[in-house]
């Protein structure tokens, strides 16, 4: 009696202990960094079209003066705390000379080692991005003569400004006959329209799995799903079923064939999450009195019971979803050219390998405490589970919520 309610004492603090370090991330998981879309087009010799769209709250402040009277700041912070549209863009249209001043400082083109010299083309407009605000500015660079190729340089919104950890630029160009995609971040700052196929590959692949890590809402997903398997084939199916499911509606999203709003998918990701851990808690509970056997069932084709096919079902249709919030994460809004589809399924790739590296980590420790300790190895997988249940549902919460 008493080592069976000191097993239940501390898995109640292991799942407590999982939700409080949690709790301190945010409810919108990808919100530590920002992303830049950038599309560069030649319509004549010489002539560069950019347009950029830029986190409009960050376009801000990081244009802004330090001080906090600085008009820009004050009207643009207002702007965005009434979410009107039409105000935001005013805001900067008011003040274009200082953000346009921001941005080419910090992002530019060159050819043959020459600097382009870039005017703003039209005023701002306004657009959501998984219901962030982003400002569109259009840029002509006029290019001095040159046979040399087209390099692109990207530095926005840098880590030493302090709002936010990390700053990625997705790249689409049509320049210099060639027509790709890039990637740039903190260490990877430029790019020629000269780069090989093995470098795109790598920034993109690279792109994926940094988004996985830093993702932790589809860790926490992944580790549920992990908790809840008894046997290898169990999570292989289900991490294969997952899979699947992603990768279709992440592939529709690029091709521009769905679109749903981020307030319907960030809040069901967030509930996926909290069902899946709650699944293997619920099957705990109803075996309570032969809570071991969870470790010896599992019948039928493949291995797997009713209630198996049915786990495969629900995590199929949340990996649907979670598809959605990964074609999110890249601003996939619109049908895209086959050149940057290759990228984004390149993205995709990276994505499976962080998954499949967190399974093989994670997987054989809890599947040897199981088989050494078989009650050990149930009130670990429960407490991580119970941890991760109780994120998800205050994740579900706050994103319903809006919070």
């Amino acid at each position: 009696m008493f080592h069976a309610a000191r097993r239940r004492a501390c898995a109640v603090v292991a799942a407590a202990a999982v939700a409080v370090l949690l709790s301190a991330v945010p409810a919108f998981a990808h919100g530590f960094t920002s992303t830049v879309y950038v599309d560069l087009t030649s319509p004549e010799a010489g002539h560069v079209h950019t347009e950029l769209e830029l986190e409009y709250d960050l376009l801000v402040v990081s244009a802004a003066d330090s001080e906090k009277d600085d008009p820009l700041f004050q009207e643009g912070t207002a702007a965005f705390e009434a979410g009107d549209a039409a105000k935001q863009a005013a805001a900067l249209d008011a003040h274009a000379d200082s953000v346009v001043a921001y941005v080419t400082k910090r992002f530019g083109v060159t050819t043959g080692g020459k600097a382009c010299a870039p005017v703003q083309d039209g005023d701002f407009t306004m657009e959501q991005r998984e219901g962030v605000p982003y400002a569109l500015l259009v840029l002509d660079y006029r290019c001095p003569e040159s046979t040399g190729a087209h390099e692109v340089r990207g530095a926005l919104f840098p880590d030493s400004e302090g709002y936010v950890r990390d700053s990625k630029a997705v790249v689409t160009y049509d320049l210099d006959l060639k027509s790709g995609s890039a990637a740039l971040d903190a260490q990877h700052r430029s790019f020629s329209t000269q780069q090989s196929w093995a470098e795109r590959f790598w920034e993109f692949f690279r792109l994926g799995a940094e988004h996985l890590l830093t993702g932790i809402d589809h860790i926490l997903f992944l580790l549920a799903l992990i908790a809840g398997s008894r046997r290898l084939r169990e999570i292989v199916l289900a991490a294969t079923t997952f899979t699947l499911a992603h990768s279709v509606t992440f592939i529709l999203a690029a091709l521009g064939l769905v679109e749903v709003p981020a307030s319907f998918v960030e809040p069901v990701i967030a509930l996926s999450i909290a069902v899946v851990a709650g699944w293997h808690l619920w099957r705990i509970w109803r075996r309570r009195s032969h809570a071991t056997d969870l470790e010896e069932t599992g019948h039928g084709r493949l291995g797997l019971d009713r209630a198996g096919w049915t786990r495969l079902a629900v995590v199929f249709c949340f990996g649907l979803v979670h598809g959605l919030g990964f074609a999110a994460a890249l601003g996939i809004d619109q049908a895209l050219s086959w050149t940057l589809l290759w990228s984004l399924l390149v993205f995709n790739v990276g994505i499976e390998a962080v998954q499949l590296t967190i399974i093989i980590l994670v997987f054989p420790l809890l599947a040897l405490l199981r088989h050494r300790r078989p009650v050990a190895g149930l009130w670990t997988t429960g407490a991580i589970a119970a941890g991760v249940a109780v994120m998800g549902l205050v994740w579900f919460v706050q994103r319903v919520l809006g919070v």
